[in-house]
């Protein structure tokens, strides 16, 4: 049975800083709905009704392009070991991207990574359980440490001109909202 809650309860809290990936969806008022697996040590809970996460470069930007259109957003968090259970965590959220006055106290919260492209600082509004029984069991083996390798072979400047290339959309067409520094040569 499902379980609502207006706030991040110390059990909630607890159960998502065992967790090893979480997922964040996403959409503009048009267009596709953006479902992303997270990991690394990517998310912080903030405090009963916010929680963080930062962002690296990726293939797309499809949540900073929603979310400069529609704040709303869903994380979801599952448990792939132990008792089976779902949390997701509903709110608005904002993107602090490396040229805003917050950046660096955003992305402070997080080990550095190259190529961090934004940070999602979320209003939490409401919290949801369900069973996760038909979430299958899996064994954590670790943390890909491909997205450094990848990011260390592009360096700032590389890293840059990709985020030219492939970030500064969606695959709808949405303006992702780069910041000028990368946007403008």
């Amino acid at each position: 049975m499902a379980k609502l809650y207006d706030t991040l309860e110390p059990q909630l809290v607890r159960f998502i800083e065992r967790q090893q990936m979480f997922f964040v969806a996403s959409a503009a008022p048009d267009g596709r709905v953006n479902v992303s697996p997270k990991g690394l040590d990517s998310f912080r809970v903030l405090g009963p009704n916010r929680v963080a996460w930062l962002n690296g470069t990726g293939s797309g930007n499809e949540t900073a392009a929603h979310i400069a259109l529609d704040p709303r957003i869903t994380l979801m968090f599952c448990a792939f070991e132990g008792k089976p259970w779902i949390l997701r965590l509903y709110g608005q959220a904002r993107a602090v991207q490396p040229d805003d006055t917050d950046w660096d106290e955003c992305s402070g919260l997080f080990p550095p990574l190259l190529g961090a492209r934004q940070v999602f600082d979320v209003t939490v509004t409401e919290c949801q359980t369900s069973c996760g029984f038909g979430v299958p069991l899996y064994d954590f083996v670790g943390q890909r440490d491909l997205m450094h390798s990848w990011a260390d072979r592009r360096g700032p400047d590389g890293l840059t001109q990709y985020q030219r290339q492939k970030n500064a959309r969606s695959i709808d067409g949405f303006d992702a909202h780069l910041p000028a520094s990368v946007v403008e040569p």
